[in-house]
């Protein structure tokens, strides 16, 4: 989980008023976290698993940090196209597989 919310951080730290989402590309055991949807997945299982008060709090940074990530990134129109199953928002989100940050 704090690799999760590091990565979602560090997405949404990146210079520019819009962000796109970018596709893993390595084997690393964190690459996947690069694709911040599975980042915002890792902590949304959290959110279903932790004791209420921890629930609370990590929901109130999530909360704003989701905030963040729908002002800086564009829907995707067609990411059903690309989805297998109807994944949550975070995943329907622009992608330009270009890993910058």
């Amino acid at each position: 989980m704090e690799a999760a919310l590091r990565h979602y951080r560090a997405f949404l730290r990146q210079p520019g008023r819009y962000l796109d989402l970018c596709f893993p590309v390595s084997p690393h055991p964190e690459s996947s976290l690069v694709d911040v949807a599975n980042a915002r997945d890792i902590l949304q299982e959290a959110l279903r698993s932790l004791p209420q008060p921890s629930r609370a709090e990590l929901g109130l940074v999530v909360a704003c940090l989701d905030a963040e990530f729908r002002r800086r990134t564009l829907p995707d129109p067609h990411a059903y196209r690309r989805l297998h199953r109807h994944g949550e928002w975070w995943h329907r989100r622009l992608y330009d597989g270009v890993f910058r940050w």
